[in-house]
């Protein structure tokens, strides 16, 4: 394994333990994701990168910030390997990522975490090399630095979809003119408003709209992801499990999403009916319990993997060519 977490107490080193071996690239990740999908957040991204390293070793160092409610396991998760923000700024990584996280108010201002969330990009736009921002971080930094809003789908935007690539990019290289990604999301800003600001559309469709985006300025890259390209193949399936069985129990009276192709295919015919007996009045939990969630997720097919992880050794590879 060539990701190693550095221990949350201590500053980085320089070298591998048990070897002499000398990190290469420091990576500050931060997991602003809720709860029920905290630890799968941070176990998809640190795989993501472990795929994508080759032979160079990536100290990671783990943080979140405050305004995010936290139950005890995931308080106590954060307690025992994260750190607070504040040590971000003591020690600038080579690269940073930040998650994205559930929606809770119309405008993403709002957000009870925002204040943070704009200090830390803006910090990082004068001090890291790279930034990756997922989902509501990549619409936060359009708002922050370009006033470009987000715009509020009509319906939610979930599911593996194909995606045109431009291919003539660093980030891009070697990955086929059309790809799958996962894309699951309420919100979107729109391509033109992107290219407007001096972004490079790398992935897109007409269907989800852009996946992927960067920019360069000053010496400094930033990197704008609204697919998930870090999904494991049961992320989708998981999703639509928790919002379809608040529905059947009478948590939620809004209609759940079903992820497109979220399954293999010759089970999607199934999951598809008993969603369509979902929404058309049986919100009977005995049938949505009945469903084998844990077994049609387990053969989940991960037709995005390879071209998630070139994507991500790409850019790992960008960040090294600066250095040189």
């Amino acid at each position: 394994m060539t990701v190693r977490l550095a221990a949350a107490e201590a500053r980085s080193t320089s070298l591998v333990e048990g070897g002499r071996e000398t990190v290469r690239i420091s990576c500050a990740f931060v997991n602003n994701m809720p709860d029920g999908a905290f630890e799968a957040t941070e176990r998809q991204f640190l795989g993501l990168l472990d795929g994508a390293s080759g032979s160079e070793v990536i100290e990671v160092r783990l943080y979140t910030m405050n305004g995010i409610p936290r139950q005890e396991k995931t308080a106590r998760r954060i307690a025992e390997g994260y750190l607070s923000l504040t040590n971000i700024y003591l020690e600038p990584p080579d690269v940073l990522i930040v998650t994205g996280s559930n929606p809770i108010e119309p405008r993403i201002e709002d957000e009870p975490y925002w204040d943070d969330l704009a200090e830390l990009l803006s910090w990082a736009r004068r001090h890291v090399r790279s930034t990756l921002l997922s989902c509501l971080s990549a619409h936060a930094a359009l708002k922050i630095f370009d006033d470009v809003a987000r715009v509020r789908l009509p319906a939610k935007c979930t599911g593996v979809f194909p995606q045109d690539v431009e291919v003539a990019h660093e980030l891009t290289e070697g990955l086929d003119p059309k790809i799958l990604l996962p894309h699951s999301r309420w919100n979107s800003a729109p391509r033109e408003s992107l290219e407007r600001v001096g972004y490079d559309v790398l992935v897109h469709s007409e269907k989800t709209g852009w996946g992927a985006a960067v920019r360069e300025k000053d010496g400094r890259q930033l990197v704008l992801v609204q697919g998930h390209p870090e999904y494991d193949p049961w992320s989708l399936l998981r999703e639509y499990r928790r919002d379809a069985g608040r529905y059947v129990r009478h948590e939620r009276d809004d209609l759940p999403y079903l992820p497109y192709h979220c399954v293999s295919p010759d089970e999607w015919e199934d999951l598809e009916r008993i969603h369509h007996e979902i929404i058309d009045g049986n919100r009977d939990p005995l049938i949505f319990d009945q469903y084998p969630f844990d077994e049609v997720g387990a053969r989940a097919p991960w037709p995005w993997h390879a071209a998630a992880t070139r994507l991500f050794a790409n850019w790992l590879s960008s960040v090294k060519r600066g250095e040189d």
